[in-house]
């Protein structure tokens, strides 16, 4: 549930990064760059579209250009919605957090293994099962790992809960990389659940329904769906309670159905 001082919160947060995104994409503070690369054909960034500005409208380009970058910039809109849910009931709150630390040098040498042979459906591995054979390795020789959490949080009983937040179509790349994020918390806290918590977190399931119906080739084939993954509605709920995804959902509809006509003024009509 998202009580009425959070729904503010969340309200105001999504207003201003609308806001912002607006005026990045405005006519008059692309104007000089966009003209440099029609003068120069050449581009810092490598986003050169010579024949694209030569037949769309500069007004359709920079709606278009203000689409990716909120789609790109999406995720930090859902940690943010996320952290300020989870004051309501949890003691800390954080995004960006830094978990980095020691582990015992097997464990590490360990988890670069597990991460090597995900993906072979012989001998396939839970999440659990990762977990308790990174855990039960005993090295006093230690070694320091980078971990850092997209957002953790700290509940009343002091059981630790932290999340990867990322497209909800991840590549090869992302499902090895977090994985070993993730292995790498509970090795470094040298603790298993439900004391530490670890996940791969998505704010929607792009196709829909339950996580049932979620069928991303690459997460399927290099994640523990069930064990790993907390998707959709199913992540909300445990950062706020049963409606929490629905209530969410609403407030963002609010902030677009009260932005939209400044949305299109700001970048097709310049106003």
């Amino acid at each position: 549930m998202i009580d009425k001082k959070t729904r503010i919160e969340i309200k105001g947060y999504l207003q201003g990064f609308v806001h912002a995104l607006i005026e990045e994409h405005r006519p008059q503070n692309r104007a000089a760059r966009i003209e440099e690369k029609r003068t120069t054909y050449t581009s810092k960034e490598g986003d050169l579209k010579p024949f694209h500005e030569a037949i769309i409208p500069a007004e359709v380009i920079r709606i278009s250009a203000f689409e990716r970058s909120f789609s790109t910039k999406l995720g930090t809109t859902f940690e943010e919605s996320a952290r300020l849910i989870a004051l309501q009931t949890f003691d800390i709150a954080q995004r960006g957090y830094k978990a980095s630390g020691i582990m015992p040098l097997e464990a590490a040498a360990k988890i670069e293994q597990i991460v090597s042979q995900l993906g072979q459906k012989q001998g396939r591995l839970s999440f659990p099962e990762m977990i308790g054979i990174v855990l039960n390795i005993k090295d006093k020789r230690l070694v320091e790992r980078p971990a850092i959490a997209d957002l953790y949080l700290k509940d009343k009983k002091g059981q630790e809960h932290y999340f990867e937040i990322k497209s909800p179509k991840p590549n090869k790349g992302q499902c090895l990389e977090i994985t070993e994020r993730l292995l790498r918390i509970h090795a470094i806290k040298q603790a298993n659940r439900p004391q530490v918590n670890a996940y791969f977190a998505m704010g929607y399931n792009p196709y829909g329904g339950s996580k049932a119906s979620y069928t991303h080739s690459f997460a399927l084939q290099y994640l523990d769906i069930e064990n790993q993954l907390l998707l959709g509605e199913e992540f909300w709920a445990y950062i706020g309670g049963k409606n929490t995804f629905g209530q969410l959902l609403e407030i963002y509809q609010e902030v677009g159905q009260e932005m939209g006509k400044a949305i299109i003024d700001g970048l097709a009509f310049n106003f």
